[in-house]
């Protein structure tokens, strides 16, 4: 299967400027890797610490345009291979693959839970409510909502108190990357990758929490999760520009052979 390599570049709830130039260079990179074109979706717009309301309604244009670009990837057939400045394109994206893909499981790789509801954050960012809008626990404004159920969440090694137990209630899977592929094995998966579950030490990160992975230890998750599950798409957040060489041979494992 070919791939379909997005920037998605438009602004969500971006706090810093590296992320919309994180996912250009990163889609450029990927793209010469595997010999297909970079389509970039909207324009970067100046980062601010908004409120999350505020945020979705500014940004709700561009989370809807990731959705769109999903859909287009995957009525040509090819694989979806997303970049986003940060993880709150996935209000869109992952209910389309619930819709397109109900038996899929959606395996969550991040430092964060990103399960927070309006009731629950302490931080008001929206991109730390993503995940649990996808899966209809708040009323995000978009359509269809992901059984969290099927979620494997990898990491979440920074989690609010509330966001635990939302998770808890919700009946989150959360799991030790190391045991990742078998939590998927013989399943279809859409794999999301907040880059922040890497250790600080590897790039800066808006978010930064200590003791993560290294890049030898993302690339082996990677690699045991696409030998035990079929991948039906792939998204990347918060990409530091600079290390776009670094962060496509992490990626590699996960990539269109060929």
């Amino acid at each position: 299967m070919s791939a379909r390599v997005v920037a998605l570049l438009g602004r969500t709830s971006d706090r810093s400027a590296l992320g919309a130039a994180g996912a250009a260079a990163l889609g450029a990179a990927l793209a010469e890797r595997l010999g297909v074109e970079l389509l970039e979706v909207g324009a970067a717009g100046a980062p601010r610490d908004g409120r999350w309301a505020d945020d979705l309604r500014d940004g709700r244009a561009a989370i809807a345009a990731a959705g769109t670009a999903l859909e287009a990837a995957l009525d040509a057939g090819e694989l979806p291979v997303l970049l986003a400045a940060d993880c709150t394109v996935a209000i869109a994206t992952v209910p389309l693959i619930a819709a397109r893909e109900p038996e899929a499981r959606l395996v969550w790789l991040d430092a964060h839970g990103d399960f927070n509801t309006p009731e629950t954050t302490a931080s008001g960012f929206l991109g730390g409510m993503c995940l649990s809008a996808a899966c209809g626990r708040w009323d995000a404004g978009f359509p269809g909502a992901f059984d969290p159920a099927r979620v494997v969440l990898g990491d979440a090694r920074d989690l609010e108190h509330g966001e635990r137990l939302e998770l808890e209630r919700a009946g989150v899977a959360l799991v030790a990357p190391g045991d990742m592929a078998a939590a998927v094995r013989g399943e279809r998966v859409f794999l999301h990758i907040d880059l922040d579950v890497l250790d600080p030490c590897e790039m800066p990160f808006s978010f930064p929490a200590a003791h993560g992975l290294s890049l030898d230890a993302l690339r082996s998750t990677l690699a045991a999760v696409a030998s035990a599950a079929e991948l039906v798409g792939i998204q990347v957040a918060s990409i530091a520009p600079g290390a776009a060489g670094r962060l496509v041979e992490a990626l590699e494992p996960v990539l269109p052979r060929g």
